[in-house]
């Protein structure tokens, strides 16, 4: 199974990391850096300042890595969280930007960190639809990125209504699964 596999991966990792050995981190970083540099981009709204701020998180992994408790919560929930930490720091010492108070623009802004947990959850859903086999990850992205019905699925890939309706209920289950593991080290 997939997700054991990933399980047993990540346990490996841990130890590895608790020990502070090199390739802790390298294995961290091919693993979950994407997820996080896209995280941090889309918070930061700079790739520059994103991949600066990767890089500190990374370095502060390493750092805290012999203090990980897996019974808290997963690897991957635990770098988020660093890195949501580390994007708000840089977010707070940025000048603010001149809004007018009268302006609609200050009348509709939202709460900068209320977005950045939207934002660590949809970081967190794209993490977790990368586990799922190619097929099941890309009719999960149609459906609820796309907005798509399964018929226009079906109609879009080729694919009988059926075979998308079965391997959407698979994919969900699987998908479930996977957030359950999740909460369960959370």
């Amino acid at each position: 199974m997939i997700g054991r596999r990933a399980g047993r991966e990540d346990r490996q990792l841990v130890r590895s990391l608790q020990r502070q050995e090199q390739s802790a981190t390298r294995e961290l970083y091919e693993r979950y850096g994407g997820v996080t540099l896209g995280m941090l981009t889309k918070m930061l709204h700079d790739r520059t300042a994103a991949e600066d701020v990767l890089q500190e998180v990374y370095l502060d992994v390493w750092r805290r890595g012999a203090s990980f408790d897996p019974a808290r919560g997963s690897l991957l929930n635990w770098i988020l969280a660093i890195a949501r930490n580390r994007a708000i720091d840089v977010l707070r010492k940025r000048s603010p930007e001149p809004v007018d108070p009268q302006g609609p623009a200050f009348a509709t802004r939202a709460d900068p960190v209320s977005d950045i947990d939207i934002l660590l959850g949809e970081w967190r859903l794209a993490a977790l639809l990368k586990r799922l086999r190619p097929e099941e990850s890309q009719l999960l992205a149609m459906r609820f990125g796309d907005g798509l019905s399964q018929r226009e699925i079906a109609e879009k890939t080729g694919i009988a209504l059926g075979t998308v309706k079965l391997r959407m209920v698979q994919a969900m289950d699987r998908l479930r699964e996977l957030i359950e593991r999740e909460e369960v080290h959370a």
